[in-house]
């Protein structure tokens, strides 16, 4: 593929008045042809080459160039977001929407397409999960930062029995998937514009490790344990990994769990912000979010 962006870029003159002619060049390419060309590519390539000229502009509308970048079951994943699936839009206005970030289930989940991959990825907030004790203050709190796609994040006080469940019922596309909780040991805050942390009320995290769990319905698990000890940064936390076959072409139910239990001593200071399932080749994206 790199050959045929140096050919690209070598022909760039041709587009212009100052060509031979009598030398065909990429301007005279049908928009087929150019179509063709342009489905080998990846979204961010063709949405650059569609700078061109006119027949690469053109091209990159064409709906069967888009329809290769989709997910398979995109219309499941249309409907379950928006509720239904709106009609007249081209390929292209399809992919872009998913690829920006959508909020559904009353904002507390997200979902979008990887522009790159085309890989879904899915984000869950703390109001999205099941965490024990959340409504009694003396324990839990929600508090505002803009570290968050959320704008909140859920901090524990001190506990003794620390608990945070959750699942989701989503029309996965084929493939492995990795899911992680998103955690910040230490509150974190702003003073005179710079970020800060305040880590007093964090204790109890270095006694025991915490359990991850994760499930799906058919029978795949995964299970693992760890200490919390990394202070002053946002971190994520691997739950496990599930796989979705080809042959499956309707939603897939996963659950999930982080649990400290160990009633011996008690532990705090710790901000929950959100599961994030993505795709398992995509976990760099992890270091962006």
């Amino acid at each position: 593929m790199g050959t045929g962006f140096s050919l690209f870029h070598k022909n760039l003159s041709s587009c212009y008045g100052d060509r031979d002619l009598c030398k065909p060049g990429l301007g005279d390419l049908p928009e087929s042809c150019v179509a063709l060309i342009l489905q080998s590519l990846d979204p961010v390539e063709i949405c650059r080459f569609s700078k061109l000229n006119r027949a690469f502009h053109g091209a990159s509308w064409a709906d069967f160039v888009w329809e290769s970048k989709l997910p398979p079951d995109y219309r499941l994943i249309l409907e379950k977001i928006l509720g239904g699936f709106p009609e007249n839009l081209s390929k292209r206005d399809i992919f872009t929407f998913l690829s920006r970030v959508n909020s559904f289930d009353e904002g507390n989940k997200k979902a979008w397409v990887d522009k790159r991959t085309g890989g879904l990825c899915l984000c869950i907030s703390a109001k999205g999960l099941t965490i024990t004790g959340i409504d009694d203050r003396r324990y839990w709190s929600h508090i505002p930062t803009d570290d968050s796609r959320f704008s909140s994040v859920a901090y524990v006080q001190q506990i003794w029995w620390f608990q945070v469940d959750g699942e989701i019922d989503f029309p996965f596309p084929a493939g492995t998937y990795s899911v992680y909780f998103r955690l910040h040991l230490g509150k974190p805050g702003k003073r005179f514009g710079w970020r800060v942390c305040d880590t007093e009320q964090v204790h109890g995290w270095n006694i025991k490790p915490v359990r991850f769990q994760l499930s799906t319905e058919d029978g795949q698990h995964s299970s693992s344990q760890c200490m919390l000890t990394e202070a002053g940064n946002w971190s994520h936390h691997h739950a496990g990994d599930f796989v979705v076959g080809k042959s499956k072409s309707s939603s897939t139910k996963i659950k999930f769990s982080m649990t400290q239990i160990d009633c011996t001593h008690t532990k705090g200071g710790l901000c929950l912000d959100s599961v994030v399932v993505y795709p398992s080749s995509c976990k760099n994206r992890l270091r962006q979010n």
